[in-house]
């Protein structure tokens, strides 16, 4: 059973409903395309990450956000 785990920028950056339903389908149809899968049989996770919660460099991304606009 393939499971999928997409993590992407939480909070004001976060993905509507709408483009995660499109995210789940779209990916769930690609596994089905590419590697004949059951569509039944897919997970597909979607994580939201706070931008205080990881970082590069030592340095969290609402940070990095912050020098670079």
């Amino acid at each position: 059973m393939p499971f999928v785990n997409i993590r992407l920028t939480g909070g004001d950056e976060a993905p509507t409903r709408e483009q995660k339903a499109e995210l789940i389908k779209g990916v769930t149809d690609l596994l089905v395309r590419v590697l004949n899968k059951n569509p039944a049989n897919l997970v597909v996770i979607i994580d939201e990450i706070e931008k205080d919660n990881y970082g590069i460099g030592g340095v969290t991304i609402t940070e990095l956000r912050k020098k670079s606009s």
